[in-house]
């Protein structure tokens, strides 16, 4: 398919059809989406499974999407980003519409900034990028360590190293930070993300925050989060978002911080379900669950590490398990990249391969800081560079 949607935009210089590149408005839903656009809401909402149109939920303003008509301005195609690896993508096949979710093409690039302060590091970042993202995960990365109110003063030095996704061209999604630093009063302080997933200072000691480590206790880890994933019994590419944690049917499940119950019952394919409403947007979810504890119910407020229910198989489920879910103002992100509140610290050959990992980090800081290496972005592919982006980024795989 994609293949083809790939075909219909090189031809579309022959046959005068366009590609047309919007912005998702604010508070649009993909229902008003097709409204909109005239499109049949029946064959691409209301016949879709549950799963599906759990999917479309997953839309988020401010992210860019393409439509590509015809000569006589007829949508034929739409590619709908979702998240960083799934979008929907509608076709038109005669008189009628179809869906489907298949995996973004992208690439990564490894990219770094460099700056001093001169007011604060949100504003800095800011003006020198114009990224709230960048700022957004540089300042919640250190809030839980550091007081950049009373203690940063101008001239204060600040680098990060970041992993940044591009869609045809433009960057796309949340950077993934992998270190960061900021000089404060001639104090050099670090953040490094693990090759566990996990973020820790330059002692090997992981970065405080409020979550807990694990919601169900010795548990292993049977599904990893992922915004892709072939699943097996539906035979259709699917978002797994949230954690797998495999246990024996009854064993507690801890809620993974203190917060407000907003759900405490079944639901669709989720099963027996507890969403808690945490501080600073965040929400998480625990489902398949056996049973809820006795006095457990919406609107009671419950402590973090406090048992809420018994690991289960209700919903769509082969095997007893948790699936657990952390989201931030309703986007559902990996929580094993959000730092969490442990007392662990790295040891024997964890910590050495930490602190090698941790070398290679200073030295590319180190680098960057003696360069001064600001901030730079391509600029914007126009719409032939784009085509053929995605021509050479298809045949690539």
């Amino acid at each position: 398919m994609i293949r083809l949607f790939i075909f219909l935009l090189i031809s579309s210089s022959i046959f005068a059809s366009t590609v047309d590149r919007y912005r998702w408005d604010n508070g649009e839903t993909y229902l008003v989406f097709l409204e909109k656009n005239n499109l049949p809401t029946r064959e691409l909402y209301y016949n879709l499974d549950k799963d599906d149109q759990r999917l479309t939920e997953e839309m988020r303003s401010g992210i860019h999407y393409q439509i590509l008509r015809d000569k006589n301005q007829h949508i034929e195609q739409i590619l709908l980003p979702l998240n960083d690896e799934l979008q929907i993508h509608i076709q038109k096949s005669g008189d009628s519409y179809s869906f489907e979710a298949i995996p973004i093409i992208s690439t990564t690039k490894t990219e770094a900034f460099y700056t001093t302060i001169t007011s604060s590091p949100n504003y800095n970042i800011l003006k020198a990028t114009g990224s709230k993202k960048l700022a957004q995960i540089f300042v919640s990365s250190f809030k839980h360590s550091l007081n950049f109110k009373n203690d940063i003063r101008k001239g204060d030095k600040l680098v990060m190293i970041y992993k940044q996704k591009y869609r045809l061209g433009q960057p796309f999604s949340m950077p993934t930070l992998e270190v960061a630093m900021i000089e404060m009063g001639h104090k050099k302080h670090y953040i490094y993300l693990n090759d566990d997933g996990r973020y820790y200072d330059d002692k090997g000691h992981e970065v405080e925050g409020f979550l807990l480590a694990k919601p169900v206790r010795g548990a292993r880890i049977s599904s990893y989060f992922t915004k892709r994933r072939w699943h097996p019994i539906l035979h259709k590419w699917k978002a797994h978002l949230g954690i797998d944690y495999a246990a024996r049917r009854g064993t507690p499940v801890h809620a993974a911080g203190s917060g407000t119950i907003i759900w405490c019952a079944r639901m669709g394919s989720y099963g027996n379900l507890i969403k808690i409403r945490h501080a600073d947007g965040y929400e998480t979810r625990y489902a398949h669950l056996k049973s809820f504890r006795h006095g457990m119910h919406r609107g009671k407020h419950v402590k973090k590490g406090e048992i809420i229910a018994y690991v289960g198989t209700t919903g769509r489920s082969t095997g007893p398990h948790l699936h657990f879910e952390l989201r931030k103002h309703g986007r559902a992100i990996n929580p094993l990249k959000v730092v969490q509140v442990t007392t662990k610290r790295l040891h024997g050959k964890a910590k050495k391969a930490f602190l090698k990992l941790k070398k290679n980090y200073d030295e590319s800081v180190t680098l960057h800081l003696n360069n001064q290496t600001v901030f730079k972005r391509l600029p914007p592919f126009e719409d032939m560079s784009y085509i053929h982006l995605l021509d050479k980024e298809s045949s690539n795989g």
